[in-house]
C-alpha cells in the first residue's frame, strides 16, 4: 500500500514538474536559451489565478486569465529582453534571464506583499477513493489528467501541424526557413506564448494544491525545471515528460527513505548529479 501511495504522489508531483518544464523545453528547443525567468511566469500565473478566482468565484476563468496573462508577458519578455541579444553568446541570455527573474520576484514582493495569497474557498479539495484504497484530491487527479492532455496536444502540434513543422525548421536552419516563407518572429512569439501559458497553468495548480502563493515560489520550480530538461535530453518534449515523472517518483520515495540525510529538493539534485555522471547527455537524448 505504501509503495502505491508513493508512486501516486510521485506522479502528481511529476505532473506539476512536467507542466513547468515543458515551457522551458519549448524555449530551449527553439532558441537554445535557458529561460530562468520562466519561473516568474509560473508565479505570475499563480497570483492571477488566485485573484481572479477570489473575485469571480470561477476556477475556469482563473485558469484562462492566468494563461493569457502569463503568455502575453512571456512574449513581451522575448521581444524586449531576448530578441535584441539572440546573436550574442548563450551566457548573455542566461544572465539576462536570471536578472529578469530576480526583478520580477521583487515586483511580486512589492505589489502583493511577502506573506502570500490564498484562495478564499479552495476548490477541488474533495477526496476521491480509487483502486487499492488510494485517495486523491480532485485537484491531484485533474493535474495528472490535464498534463496528459497537454502532452498529447503538444506532440500533435509538433509533428502534424504547420506551426510545429515551422518551429522545427527554424531550429535547424533559421535563414533557410525564412527563405521558404516562415515568419521567424511569429513562430517564436507563438512558441513563447504557449510555453509561458503552460507556466501560468502550472502556477494555478500549485496554488490549488498548496493554497498559497508567495513571491519566491518560482525559485525551486525553475531549478527543477532546468534539471528536468537536462535529464530529458535538452529540448525533447517526450524526454521532459518522462524525466519529470521519474523525478517526482524518486523524490516521493526519497522523502521516506532518505529524509534523515537529504531534504526533498536535495534529493532531486543528488539524482540529477548521479544521472549526469552516468549519462551526461541525459536520459532520453537523441543521437
Amino acid at each position: 500500500m505504501l509503495f502505491l501511495e508513493l508512486i501516486a504522489q510521485g506522479l502528481v508531483q511529476g505532473s506539476i514538474y512536467a507542466l513547468v518544464a515543458l515551457g522551458l523545453t519549448l524555449v530551449y528547443g527553439l532558441l537554445r536559451i535557458l529561460h530562468v525567468a520562466h519561473a516568474a511566469l509560473f508565479t505570475m500565473g499563480a497570483y492571477v489565478g488566485v485573484m481572479v478566482a477570489n473575485a469571480s468565484g470561477s476556477l475556469l476563468l482563473a485558469f484562462v486569465a492566468a494563461m493569457v496573462v502569463a503568455g502575453l508577458i512571456g512574449v513581451a519578455m522575448y521581444r524586449l529582453c531576448y530578441e535584441p541579444i539572440l546573436k550574442q553568446p548563450p551566457y548573455v541570455a542566461l544572465i539576462a534571464s536570471i536578472g529578469l527573474y530576480i526583478a520580477f520576484e521583487e515586483v511580486f514582493r512589492i505589489f502583493f506583499g511577502a506573506a502570500g495569497l490564498s484562495f478564499n474557498t479552495p476548490p477541488l479539495q474533495e477526496q476521491w477513493a480509487l483502486f487499492g484504497g488510494l485517495q486523491f484530491k480532485q485537484a491531484e487527479l485533474m493535474v495528472m489528467a490535464s498534463t496528459a492532455v497537454i502532452i498529447a496536444t503538444l506532440g500533435y502540434l509538433q509533428t502534424r501541424t504547420r506551426i510545429g513543422v515551422a518551429c522545427q525548421a527554424t531550429v535547424s536552419d533559421p535563414q533557410m526557413a525564412e527563405s521558404f516563407g516562415i515568419r521567424l518572429r511569429q513562430v517564436r512569439d507563438i512558441n513563447f506564448f504557449i510555453g509561458s501559458a503552460l507556466a501560468g497553468f502550472a502556477g494555478v495548480w500549485v496554488a490549488l494544491l498548496n493554497n498559497l502563493v508567495e513571491p519566491t515560489m518560482g525559485g525551486v520550480a525553475s531549478y527543477k525545471g532546468l534539471a528536468i530538461i537536462v535529464l530529458g535530453g535538452m529540448g525533447s518534449v517526450r524526454g521532459t515528460l518522462m524525466a519529470a515523472l521519474i523525478l517526482g517518483v524518486v523524490e516521493s520515495f526519497g522523502t521516506i527513505y532518505l529524509s534523515k540525510f537529504l531534504d526533498r529538493n536535495a534529493i532531486a539534485f543528488a539524482f540529477l548529479i548521479l544521472i549526469l555522471m552516468l549519462r551526461p547527455q541525459g536520459l532520453f537524448a537523441k543521437r
